[in-house]
């Protein structure tokens, strides 16, 4: 708590109230050596009075064992404790101790008559430490893992306020797990089975279209393939027409050549005999061309034979 010397801070309220039910609290006014005594005890009877008035259980030290009852109902009375720290040793006397010095004085932390701390440190460690271990376990502890039990929905009492053993509520709540945990599991069958079937609506579709496209494609390759054949029957009548057409002109040519052939050997033939009458009748061969005709050549030629 700091030194203000006037009241509680709100904030420091509410934050005891939250950890009372939690921890043991023991309220410690810090720098004590701030305020004076006469402000430090009015400040002391002013958090008692805050505390009281808005319910915050700090911890008392307990008065029911005989061997400190006498010490912890005093020390109660001192509550909120008034401490001070030093980190540096000074030389006071023969001895060194813990302590704070001032231009005015010393303040002694382990001096009772300048702060409760001994008082803290003997109440905390040498007189009540079992106790405060107790209270953690049987107070603190118990109350939290009730709360928790609660939470999880184990209860002393049923509805009816009757008692509730442990069993049933272990029973009870084990058979209202298994039957969540039932359905849980049966809504993730029905989930699976629907994407299932999503999964095999969707691969039906993608198979169809694939059979479409295939579909589409196949008879492309066959309107494709039958423009090849009927092209391709078309050049294999022109290859033939036009092998018959070359065919006849070879033939046609061969003809011609043979005809052209014969003449011109009669025509040299002829042209030898008008060679040999010209020599034996000393005629020239114009003069033998002149004549009226080759049937007289031929009656020369027959009696020039005879």
């Amino acid at each position: 708590i700091a030194p203000t010397g006037h009241s509680l801070k709100s904030l420091d309220l509410v934050t005891m109230k939250k950890l009372d039910s939690k921890v043991n609290i023991i309220p410690i006014i810090a720098k004590s050596d701030a305020i004076s005594k006469s402000e430090l005890t009015k400040f002391k009877i002013k958090i008692t009075s805050e505390l009281v008035s808005n319910g915050v259980q700090i911890y008392q030290f307990p008065t029911d064992d005989e061997s400190v009852a006498e010490i912890n109902g005093t020390m109660n009375a001192h509550l909120p404790f008034a401490v001070i720290g030093s980190t540096e040793e000074l030389k006071i006397g023969n001895k060194m101790m813990k302590a704070r010095q001032y231009p005015w004085g010393t303040v002694q932390v382990e001096n009772e008559a300048h702060c409760d701390f001994v008082k803290l440190r003997e109440m905390l460690i040498r007189v009540n430490m079992e106790d405060l271990r107790e209270q953690t376990h049987s107070r603190h502890y118990e109350l939290y893992r009730r709360c928790k039990l609660e939470e999880m929905g184990f209860k002393d009492t049923d509805p009816d306020s009757k008692p509730f053993s442990l069993q049933e509520t272990y029973e009870a709540k084990r058979n209202e797990f298994l039957g969540e945990l039932q359905k849980k599991e049966e809504e993730m069958r029905q989930m699976f089975v629907q994407r299932v079937k999503e999964k095999e609506a969707e691969l039906k579709e993608a198979e169809k279209e694939l059979h479409e496209k295939f579909d589409r494609l196949k008879k492309l390759h066959q309107d494709e393939k039958k423009k090849l054949e009927d092209k391709k029957k078309s050049l294999d009548d022109e290859v033939n027409a036009f092998k018959q057409r070359k065919t006849a002109a070879e033939l046609l040519q061969s003809q011609g050549s043979q005809a052209g052939g014969s003449q011109t050997l009669k025509r040299d033939k002829e042209k030898k005999n008008l060679v040999l009458t010209s020599h034996l009748f000393s005629v020239p061969p114009s003069w033998l061309l002149s004549c009226p005709g080759p049937g007289v050549l031929r009656t020369w030629w027959g009696t020039l034979r005879c």
